[in-house]
């Protein structure tokens, strides 16, 4: 499917005020994950606002499920649930407070919209793959997506649940690795290169598809052929900068998880208003 430039135009600027919620958050001296937050971005704009099926209800049962496998990255999805009205504007000030319902990690007791409990990396591909195959039980049109970040990429369990998704022909799960090349520490190379992700994907028995992750077009583009994809899941392998739009924290393992200082905060409210202009 071909979309219009007005079409790409409203979601690039989506994408710019989800990542102005995301800096609401984290104001200065508030530690929080900027950096796979921002990265992120794009996909998380395209997914809720024009891929998945949503509705006003998130636990309406015919809606797509998004699942954080990556759960320090949440704040990506709370900034979308703001536009969405599942939470408050209001909320964004209370983030990972105890009279808050947004924590530092997805919480389905307590967040509407969230799917499952993660953070601790390596599960959430499991997750997705156990509700997956619920859905086809169910014989549910619903479909179910998971961020993955390239640095989990270390942790086996998510290659055991690639196998099981593969093997049991999975075509409504999808995969999107967050591949921005930093971990928490340093770079995914220094820790620990995963070399041709492509080609592992592909041998483990999936659709690939490899884009540029803040490209919204390649973005829709790729969901689109997962979505005509039959007979096994995909994987979407986004290729991203960490700390994307602001240019203090871009491709720094620093603001992985970090503060701001007072100026960097007004540098990046000064980034979020050029992205909505260049939109």
């Amino acid at each position: 499917m071909s979309y219009s430039e007005k079409e790409l135009h409203d979601l690039r600027k989506i994408a710019a005020t989800l990542r102005g919620n995301l800096i609401e958050m984290i104001p200065p001296g508030k530690v929080g994950h900027l950096g796979g937050s921002s990265s992120i971005m794009d996909v998380v704009a395209a997914l809720y606002f024009k891929h998945m099926k949503v509705f006003d209800d998130p636990k309406n049962p015919l809606r797509d499920r998004c699942v954080f496998s990556k759960g320090h990255a949440v704040l990506a999805q709370y900034a979308a649930f703001v536009e969405l009205g599942y939470v408050s504007h209001e909320d964004l000030h209370k983030v990972k407070t105890l009279d808050g319902t947004l924590q530092g990690h997805p919480d389905m007791d307590h967040t509407p919209g969230i799917e499952a409990v993660t953070g601790s990396l390596g599960q959430g591909l499991s997750v997705s793959l156990g509700m997956a195959f619920g859905l086809r039980v169910d014989k549910s049109e619903s479909r179910v997506f998971c961020i993955v970040g390239d640095g989990e990429l270390d942790e086996g369990q998510i290659w055991e649940a690639a196998m099981a998704a593969a093997a049991h022909k999975v075509d409504n799960l999808v995969a999107i690795i967050d591949r921005n090349g930093v971990q928490a520490t340093d770079t995914v190379d220094n820790v620990l290169p995963n070399g041709m992700l492509k080609e592992k994907w592909e041998a483990f028995g999936w659709n690939t598809i490899e884009i540029d992750g803040h490209d919204m077009a390649q973005i829709l583009e790729a969901l689109d052929a997962a979505k005509a994809c039959k007979g096994k899941p995909t994987a979407i392998i986004a290729n991203t900068v960490k700390g994307k739009g602001f240019p203090f924290a871009e491709g720094k393992a620093a603001y992985h998880n970090a503060a701001m200082n007072e100026e960097e905060y007004k540098i990046a409210q000064a980034m979020v208003e050029k992205m909505k202009e260049e939109a």
